[in-house]
């Protein structure tokens, strides 16, 4: 059932940011995400413009979580500054310092057991201000 004062509409196909012609699309019910400069759906742009990873406060925050991974412990980096392949090769590097395996998923590094320590000192040398998230 459909929310009080939302009426859908037959054949809707985009939702628009304003209510203006010259606003550009950035939703399509049928696409997803639309890249603003070329119009098209975000996997689909063609305009070259670098994807980005979701906007941060210029604070890394490190946590571990055991929820859902069976009681093993995961240590989960997120709001680096960075774009995927950097992110990549920093979790790399800190897969290396650390001697643990790990991924990236969503510009998110989770790296195996509970490193949290290590990871803070290390990303704190390299100039990253850095936050302990969690308990």
């Amino acid at each position: 059932m459909a929310a009080p004062g939302w009426m859908p509409v037959e054949g809707m196909t985009s939702v628009k940011s304003h209510e203006s012609d010259d606003a550009p699309l950035v939703y399509s019910t049928e696409f997803g995400r639309m890249c603003p400069a070329c119009g098209k759906p975000a996997g689909n742009c063609i305009c070259g413009k670098k994807r980005l990873t979701p906007t941060s406060d210029g604070i890394v925050r490190i946590r571990r979580e055991t929820k859902g991974r069976g009681g093993k412990k995961v240590t989960i980096i997120t709001g680096l500054p960075m774009e995927e392949p950097e992110i990549k090769k920093l979790a790399g590097e800190l897969k290396r310092r650390c001697g643990t395996g790990g991924t990236v998923k969503n510009g998110v590094i989770e790296m195996q057991g509970d490193c949290c320590g290590v990871l803070l000192t290390e990303l704190e040398s390299r100039g990253f201000r850095v936050k302990r998230a969690g308990g």
